[in-house]
């Protein structure tokens, strides 16, 4: 089992979790499509579930919460980027022409968070571990492989996440249209083009899933009220799809090339 032994480097994706209008349905749908075990948390951590996977943290799911008055946020995941210190990130973000919108925060003894957005609307979040490092069981059936940014400006994203994170976007070799995410020469995740997704589709980080069977995966997942927006089809990595839960969070799943 690919177990998470060590602390995840500044600007590696360490954690992703769901904002969902309805936890419960959206614990009960990844339970019996991943196998993912989870239920609502302490009300002082807002009731977010922290989901495991053979006993290791694999995902959060959280329940939407709005003031009175303002609409509920979308049902997302959201990719979070390891930091060494949350704050100082935060004041990067700001000057590199990023947003704060849940601004740096701790989360008891567990470590330190934020949410914002890139300068082309991109949602990702940060993490500061403290007694929570993040995920602690990576690239394995039912657990995060690959996170993918869908953006409308390579050359500025490269620019932001390079200041911010010290990350670095590489040309994947053989493709004029895919760029590794790479973090201390480390592949972390990959990066392309938002004008390959359908119009009007913002910019976003896309969390990847492992599977052992996609094609089974999907129909699985169709017979819980998912939606398949991406068939399955086979490319260099592996077998994939894009797919969205029964509340609308799109996410993709993959069998990876050789597994």
């Amino acid at each position: 089992m690919p177990e998470v032994t060590t602390p995840y480097p500044a600007g590696a994706p360490c954690w992703v979790d769901l904002t969902a209008q309805d936890q419960q349905a959206a614990l009960d749908f990844y339970r019996d499509l991943f196998g993912w075990q989870g239920a609502p948390g302490p009300a002082e951590f807002g009731g977010y579930a922290v989901c495991e996977l053979h006993g290791r943290p694999v995902a959060g799911i959280g329940p939407a919460a709005a003031p009175e008055g303002v609409p509920e946020p979308p049902t997302v995941w959201t990719t979070y980027l390891a930091t060494g210190d949350a704050v100082a990130t935060q004041e990067r973000i700001i000057a590199a022409g990023g947003e704060p919108f849940a601004p740096a925060t701790d989360v008891g003894d567990l470590g330190r968070m934020l949410v914002a957005t890139d300068p082309q609307g991109a949602v990702f979040g940060v993490w500061q571990r403290g007694e929570f490092t993040g995920a602690g069981v990576v690239n394995e059936p039912g657990a995060l492989t690959w996170t993918e940014l869908h953006t409308s400006d390579v050359d500025g994203a490269a620019a932001f996440y390079g200041d911010v994170f010290g990350i670095e976007f590489s040309p994947m070799e053989g493709s004029d249209s895919y760029w590794e995410v790479r973090v201390g020469g480390l592949t972390v995740g990959g990066v392309t083009r938002l004008a390959d997704d359908p119009p009007g589709t913002p910019a976003h980080w896309l969390t990847y899933f492992a599977v052992d069977d996609v094609d089974s995966t999907v129909d699985a997942l169709v017979r819980r009220a998912g939606t398949v927006l991406v068939p399955p089809f086979d490319m260099s990595a592996g077998r994939m799809t894009v797919v969205a839960d029964p509340q609308g969070a799109p996410f993709a799943m993959i069998r990876p090339a050789g597994s």
